[in-house]
């Protein structure tokens, strides 16, 4: 055979696997796309058996048995897990302190535990009844002032605004009503070129008190409702601010939309419809060279700032996260109230509890093969973290087994939450795909129905 040089060279990639194969198909049938995806789960966690799928092998018997294999599997962990009482403050911030142990937060250790636990307290206050939902990224707000020490750092219920003043009126005031606006309290100007022809001698002065009139106009309307505080989000003339400042009225202009939501969170306000009399305290502080707002105190108790204070800007970004850390790990008990054993006794009781199952009489054939794999997974986990600490795994695995009944004396306790949303992320994300092309298959296919 004679080579031609003008003739482009495709890669070649020769395979004698059935994964491989398929690796290099381009399809664009859903059914065809799972079994391709089935070859390659399979040749990563095994790297053989790829042909195996050809053995009149559906896949609904699989997600069945894997689905099966789920429920068990949840089953034992809530059999080993303990009730948590979530009002006890020992307990809870024992568990938090599972979180902060080995982190760079360690050191405040006890206090950042408590910060996190008031203000998942305070974010989760009014759920009466019901499925406990715990927003903390949309409530709990962390500012950071690299000014001071760290043990200054506080938790307010309410609010916190970086903002200077706008006048030196700005005053102390004990149950403020607050007003959220989202437009200006000044002259509006037109948005394209706008001209204005005067042929007397006064008519610019009067045009000059036409927009006066209007803005004293705005600012009467909004005393009527005896305000102490008025926040926009827009800017606010001098005019304005001279006229809420003879009438003892505190205002803020320019405030962002993910402040001023917050905001009425906190003292109960409508932003342009109802003011808010939720507020307990307005006042403004100076710390170093910046002004801040302070709306604590608040009724509704929900959204709350978690006020960190440090010497410098890089351990503040080292602390947000370790204690945000904290808080994701105090929601946990909240949804599920149950403690169950950390560092892998939980893995090896499902791996015991799986592998008596797969003995038994109530799973046969194939359906062995999903509790196989997930024990094989789970035996792994155990030995590698025993043997990271330092430890002897053969005991320790020898004495998890055989003490499974009180395996939570001898172990760290984390919330049983995060057990089970691991294990369903697990097996579910694996089973998605294959569900979708099982449907599409049309079902069990009749040898396979006759044989069952």
């Amino acid at each position: 055979m004679a080579f031609d040089p003008t003739v482009p060279v495709l890669p070649l990639l020769l395979t004698n696997d059935g994964n491989g194969t398929l690796g290099q198909v381009d399809v664009a049938y859903s059914g065809a796309k799972n079994m391709i995806e089935l070859s390659g789960t399979q040749d990563e966690e095994c790297g053989d058996g790829t042909t195996s799928l050809e053995r009149d092998i559906h896949p609904v018997v699989i997600i069945s048995a894997y689905n099966k294999m789920l429920a068990e599997a949840l089953s034992i962990i809530q059999r080993i897990s303990v009730p948590f009482d979530t009002a006890a403050d020992a307990q809870v911030l024992s568990l938090i302190k599972t979180s902060t142990g080995t982190k760079f937060v360690a050191r405040w250790s006890d206090m950042m535990c408590k910060f996190a636990l008031q203000a998942v307290r305070s974010v989760a206050a009014g759920h009466t009844g019901g499925q406990t939902s715990i927003d903390i990224k949309r409530y709990v707000r962390v500012e950071k002032i690299p000014i001071g020490e760290i043990e200054a750092s506080r938790v307010l219920s309410g609010v916190l605004l970086n903002k200077d003043i706008t006048h030196p009126a700005m005053r102390h005031i004990s149950n403020p009503c607050v007003i959220l606006l989202d437009c200006p309290l000044e002259y509006t100007k037109g948005e394209s070129r706008t001209n204005m022809e005067f042929s007397g001698e006064g008519d610019w002065a009067r045009a000059q008190e036409i927009e006066e009139e209007q803005v004293r106009g705005l600012c009467e309307r909004l005393l009527e409702m005896k305000p102490g505080l008025v926040v926009t989000k827009k800017g606010v003339s001098g005019l304005a601010l001279h006229i809420f400042a003879q009438a003892n009225v505190s205002a803020l202009r320019r405030v962002r939309k993910s402040d001023n939501n917050p905001i009425a969170l906190a003292v109960g306000a409508t932003i342009g419809w109802k003011p808010g009399p939720g507020c307990g305290l307005l006042r403004v502080e100076k710390i170093g060279d910046k002004y801040f707002i302070f709306l604590t105190e608040c009724h509704a108790a929900k959204p709350c700032t978690v006020l960190l204070r440090g010497s410098s800007k890089h351990i503040l970004n080292e602390i947000d996260p370790n204690l945000a850390d904290a808080m994701s790990v105090t929601c946990n008990p909240f949804f599920n109230p149950t403690l169950g054993p950390g560092g892998g006794p939980t893995d090896v009781a499902i791996g015991v509890g799986l592998q008596q199952k797969a003995r038994s009489s109530a799973v046969q054939g194939v359906e062995t093969w999903p509790y196989r794999a997930v024990l094989d997974a789970m035996e792994v986990i155990s030995p590698d973290l025993s043997q990271n600490s330092g430890g002897n795994v053969i005991r320790v695995l020898t004495e998890l087994r055989g003490v499974l009944g009180g395996v939570n004396r001898l172990c760290v306790q984390m919330a049983s939450t995060r057990g089970i949303q691991t294990l369903k992320t697990a097996i579910e994300a694996v089973l998605k795909e294959q569900d979708g092309g099982a449907r599409s298959a049309g079902g069990l296919p009749e040898e396979m129905i006759e044989a069952q």
